[in-house]
C-alpha cells in the first residue's frame, strides 16, 4: 500500500504568519495550488492557509440570532464563532486567516487513511511531518495523479 512519502510533494511552498493576503492570493495562483503550510521563523509547522481562507474574506457575515427580555439581548448563538468570522474577514496576513487546528499525517500514514481524511474533515492540504517537522504536503492533487499513474 502507497503512503504519505510515496505521494507527497516534498518542495514545499510554505508562507510565513505575516505575509499579506495579497502575497498569498499571487503565490496560490501563481503555482496553481490549493494551499500551502504556514510555517514560524523557526520553520515548525503552526497552521495551514488555503483558497477557502481567501474566499471567506469576501463573504458575508452571518449576524447570530438574538432575542430581548427585559431590556437584555442574548445571542442565541456563539460570540465567538462571529468573532473568527470577522477576524477572518478583515486579516490581512496569513496568521490572522489561516487555521491553527493542523490535522497532519506522519510518512508512513496509508493512502486510504489520507483520502478518509481529507474526505470526512474537508480538508485539501495535509502537512507531512516527520519527528514534528514538516516534510511534505499532500493534497487532493496528489492523490488523484497517483490514482492516474
Amino acid at each position: 500500500m502507497l503512503t504519505a512519502k510515496d505521494i507527497m510533494t516534498k518542495d514545499v511552498i510554505t508562507a510565513n504568519e505575516d505575509m499579506p493576503v495579497g502575497e498569498l492570493a499571487a503565490l496560490l495562483w501563481k503555482k496553481n495550488i490549493s494551499g500551502m503550510p504556514v510555517v514560524d521563523a523557526d520553520g515548525q509547522l503552526i497552521g495551514v492557509v488555503t483558497e477557502n481562507d481567501l474566499i471567506d474574506q469576501t463573504k458575508k457575515v452571518h449576524i447570530p440570532t438574538m432575542i430581548s427580555i427585559l431590556d437584555s439581548v442574548i445571542m442565541l448563538e456563539s460570540s465567538k464563532k462571529l468573532e473568527e468570522q470577522i477576524g477572518k474577514i478583515t486579516g490581512k496576513t496569513v496568521g490572522a486567516i489561516c487555521s491553527k487546528k493542523v490535522i497532519s499525517v506522519d510518512e508512513n500514514t496509508r493512502l486510504d487513511e489520507i483520502a478518509t481524511i481529507m474526505s470526512e474533515k474537508g480538508i485539501h492540504t495535509l502537512p507531512v511531518l516527520r519527528d514534528n517537522k514538516l516534510v511534505g504536503v499532500v493534497g487532493k492533487n496528489d492523490i488523484i495523479k497517483t490514482l492516474a499513474k
